[in-house]
């Protein structure tokens, strides 16, 4: 793919999360206003986003790679669980174990990768985005939620699994893969409303995590090892056993480019919400998402140096 249209998204990615900490500086977001476009971006943007994507021309080819790219999706997960869980055992914090465990599993793949994906190569980039995210939603509502729930992780099994599957972007997913095999176009002004809501997943990601980020102070924790330690598995270890995945599957072009974006990307910041759902300190997991997030800016254009 062309580096130098990467780099341009990626300061252009900047400059929208800059401009939502100048927001938050300015006290024009508040923690009520910021929570509330969250739910609309991930409930109703990008499950509008994912059925835009699929209003193409039907291609064997795509399917294809779809396929192989959900293969490589779950090997992926399966080993970052494995690598991350025999790394971070001996840590006697509980809280903090949990954190780092998750944070250098799961990446900001919905808020980040599917804008960068959409950005960069439009909706045959959303297309092999999805699997990604579907990967995402099965293995956060699973193996995510048990790690914060440990003492109950026997129960409610069957909840935590219909929390996976009837997660709206998952249901966008199947809506959209219907639509794609069948060649059924959705109504002119239905599909005209669905690509106008998808229209505002980027900026509007970008401005709501640099509002978060307005808030992040670099605490003691930036001086934890451990911390780092997952910040490097997260940004540049884990993309690249990710290129190796694929590459060895057979995926290639976009939806090897789209693919690597979406495990590219930094923390994901449902670990702050996670924590604080569990009552415990959110600080290392404020201090490990900005981290993350702010180094992505620099690790993303040096995944794609790799590729």
């Amino acid at each position: 793919m062309n580096i130098s249209l990467l780099n341009n998204q990626i300061a252009i990615i900047f400059l929208l999360m800059l401009l939502g900490a100048l927001i938050n500086r300015l006290g024009f977001m508040h923690s009520q206003t910021s929570s509330d476009l969250t739910n609309i971006l991930l409930n109703i943007v990008s499950p509008c986003l994912i059925i835009n994507a699929f209003e193409q021309p039907y291609s064997s080819d795509r399917i294809q790679q779809l396929l192989l790219a959900g293969v490589g999706v779950l090997l992926f997960y399966l080993l970052e669980i494995i690598i991350a869980s025999v790394i971070f055992h001996k840590i006697k914090d509980s809280n903090l174990q949990r954190i780092l465990k998750y944070g250098c599993i799961f990446s900001n793949a919905g808020f980040m990768g599917v804008p960068l994906a959409s950005a960069l190569f439009g909706k045959i980039g959303v297309f092999f985005a999805v699997v990604s995210l579907a990967g995402f939603n099965i293995f956060n509502w699973t193996y995510g939620v048990s790690l914060f729930n440990s003492a109950n992780k026997h129960k409610n099994k069957l909840f935590k699994l219909k929390m996976a599957l009837l997660n709206p972007n998952i249901i966008a997913i199947v809506a959209g893969l219907l639509l794609f095999v069948s060649s059924i176009s959705l109504p002119h002004v239905i599909s005209q409303t669905v690509s106008y809501v998808g229209m505002i997943n980027t900026p509007l990601s970008m401005i709501v995590i640099g509002n978060s980020l307005g808030n992040i102070k670099l605490q003691k924790e930036a001086r934890n090892f451990s911390l780092w330690l997952a910040v490097a598995l997260r940004n540049l270890f884990f993309p690249v056993l990710a290129l190796i995945i694929f590459r060895f599957l057979g995926v290639t072009g976009v939806a090897l480019d789209t693919t690597i974006i979406m495990m590219a990307c930094p923390v994901a910041g449902i670990v702050v919400l996670f924590t604080l759902q569990n009552n415990d300190d959110v600080a290392p997991a404020i201090t490990l998402m900005g981290v993350s997030t702010i180094l992505s800016l620099i690790t993303i254009p040096i995944i794609f140096h790799l590729i």
